[in-house]
């Protein structure tokens, strides 16, 4: 028992159903392959378990063979298939940043644009990154956009780009950035071929996770010089775009860990019915049974927060305040989840015998990344409040 439920559509269960085979059949065996380190899985090995995603069929499942993507339940229902491993999402091109950029272009992007930029991605011929976030020692933004510090000045038909740039995911080795930058319009989103010698990537960082090739970089930008046709949108709109891509991309990743969860829930409950102690499996210990019980539920709670979003979404809404409380009720549930995980399996559960120790490191990750907690309560309360002086 998965504690999951049915697919919403027919077209959803059978792309679904083709995804959870590859990955648990094709992809799981790669989780031990020696080319990876503490920042993710080398390009090499991306690009082979790619075309193994490309041979079966699987390769970028959301988006269509006519360029439409699955709506936002169905695509729940894919990504969580792929997320069944750590190394689903990047072997089948659902991996953040890469499956919300693409999202954003093809709502955003010129058909030039998207001919240049999009469609490698779609392919699974390059890698993205998406530069916002500014170090922390420079005061530039983090989950405050509005504090961006990167500029954006007007030279003839060109732009020129000057700022640095931090936690940006898979920096290292990308072919395609979209880079935020402040105009005396305000935010503006640029797209760029990767590398570039403007762009200067001063260290990747140590951080907990390993899931995500090129990890997560401090970049420098020096005189970056982008012609003006590859502004996305207009310029001062790059915050309305965010938005259009934000609250997509927040959900992606529960639905992308909920499918990592319900595997080191699976491998949990297997080591619980073998492994013997005090004269009995671990599973009739009341102790270990109640944990691997409440993991069953906070994977349906997640599962439904998950599926209810989804809905908002496809139903119109901008999804804001309903992708902060799936953020945050989902990645606190999949933490609860992970360290239950962990806590059953004991020793093993802290080694790399298994993804389980992993998937506990990638869901403490999660719950900073696209926002913490911290912040979506806040702007949740800022919503009540606004309300209620609405209400009177």
């Amino acid at each position: 028992m998965s504690g999951t439920g049915p697919a919403p559509t027919e077209r959803a269960g059978e792309i679904g159903a083709r995804v959870e085979a590859f990955v648990r059949e094709t992809v799981a065996p790669y989780e031990h392959d020696p080319r990876r380190d503490a920042h993710g899985p080398s390009d090499v090995l991306v690009a082979e378990l790619r075309a193994k995603a490309r041979e079966a069929g699987v390769l970028t499942p959301h988006i269509l063979a006519d360029g439409s993507h699955l709506d936002q339940r169905e695509t729940a229902y894919v990504l969580r298939q792929s997320g069944l491993s750590p190394l689903g999402p990047i072997a089948v091109n659902t991996a953040a940043p890469d499956e919300g950029n693409m999202f954003l272009l093809g709502k955003v992007g010129s058909e030039e644009q998207k001919r240049r930029f999009l469609d490698p991605m779609v392919r699974g011929e390059a890698r993205s990154a998406f530069f916002m976030t500014e170090p922390a020692e420079d005061g530039g933004a983090g989950s405050d956009p509005s504090m961006m510090l990167t500029t954006a000045r007007p030279d003839g038909n060109h732009w020129v780009v000057n700022g640095r740039k931090a936690f940006i995911t898979g920096a290292e080795g990308a072919q395609v950035g979209i880079v935020m930058a402040k105009s005396d319009d305000g935010a503006c989103m640029f797209l760029v071929d990767l590398p570039d010698p403007a762009i200067t990537v001063e260290r990747v960082l140590d951080t907990i996770d390993s899931s995500m090739p090129g990890g997560h970089a401090v970049v420098r930008i020096d005189n970056l010089r982008v012609p003006a046709d590859q502004m996305l949108g207009h310029s001062g709109e790059g915050f309305k775009y965010a938005q259009i891509r934000l609250a997509p991309a927040r959900l992606s990743h529960c639905m992308r860990w909920l499918g990592a969860c319900i595997r080191a829930n699976e491998i949990a409950t297997e080591y619980a019915c073998r492994r013997h102690a005090f004269g009995k499996p671990l599973i009739d210990h009341e102790g270990v049974g109640f944990m691997l019980a409440d993991n069953l539920i906070d994977l349906k709670q997640a599962e439904l927060m998950i599926d209810w979003c989804a809905g908002v979404l496809d139903s119109g809404g901008q999804g804001g305040a309903e992708s902060s409380m799936a953020k945050v009720a989902v990645s606190e549930a999949l933490m609860r989840v992970a360290d239950r995980c962990v806590q059953t399996m004991g020793g093993t559960g802290v080694t790399g015998d298994t993804i389980v120790e992993q998937v506990f490191r990638e869901i403490r990750a999660f719950r900073i990344y696209d926002g913490p907690t911290e912040v979506h309560k806040w702007s949740l309360a800022k919503k009540i409040k606004r309300d209620r002086k609405d209400a009177k």
